[in-house]
């Protein structure tokens, strides 16, 4: 199965970089980082983004977003299931309106044209109206809104159990098996 995932600029970029880690051994995988999101992760975190991810990650393909070229900008390459988390507002809104001006919004395009399976982990607080009304839109035609947002059965007692909750979540949307958390059981 050929997955993608984006990491756009948003904070909480840590929470991308789980799921990549998740995600590396069960699926071809390919990844796109935005300038956004290395940027927020620089002032989070104080690391270069890129240079932890080609230390890190060596089978995942990783694609320059100002590379319309590349294959996932084309609905015959077969990118089965895309997910953009954490998604910036900026990406949100950009995906609703079609202005695909980098690699990952052409492949959040080629997503919803093609009736591929495309969610996103839109992360602000709180939404604006206009927010709701993107993500509205693009419930209604199939994309799944996905937040990273923690729930009180979840037993989340520190941050790392918080972030596994959510990354959890997103690999139950993309139909990948884990123990980041403990499912739901009648308590």
């Amino acid at each position: 199965m050929k997955v993608l995932l984006g990491i756009s600029g948003s904070s909480s970029v840590n929470l991308g970089l789980k799921l990549l880690k998740n995600l590396e051994n069960q699926c071809e995988l390919y990844c796109i980082l935005t300038q956004g999101a290395k940027l927020s992760f620089k002032t989070e975190n104080q690391a270069n983004l890129e240079e932890i991810c080609q230390e890190n990650f060596k089978y995942t393909y990783f694609l320059d977003d100002k590379n319309l070229s590349l294959s996932v900008a084309s609905g015959s390459f077969g990118i089965e299931k895309t997910i953009i988390a954490p998604c910036s507002i900026s990406s949100l809104a950009k995906i609703h309106a079609g202005f695909a001006d980098t690699l990952l919004m052409r492949a959040a395009a080629v997503a919803l044209k093609e009736r591929k399976k495309l969610i996103l982990g839109v992360r602000e607080m709180p939404f604006s109206t206009l927010n709701l009304e993107h993500m509205l839109k693009l419930s209604q035609m199939g994309v799944i809104i996905a937040p990273p947002i923690i729930a009180s059965y979840s037993k989340a007692n520190n941050l790392e159990q918080m972030e596994n909750f959510i990354t959890g979540k997103w690999l139950d949307l993309l139909e990948i098996k884990h123990n980041l958390y403990e499912k739901w059981q009648n308590f």
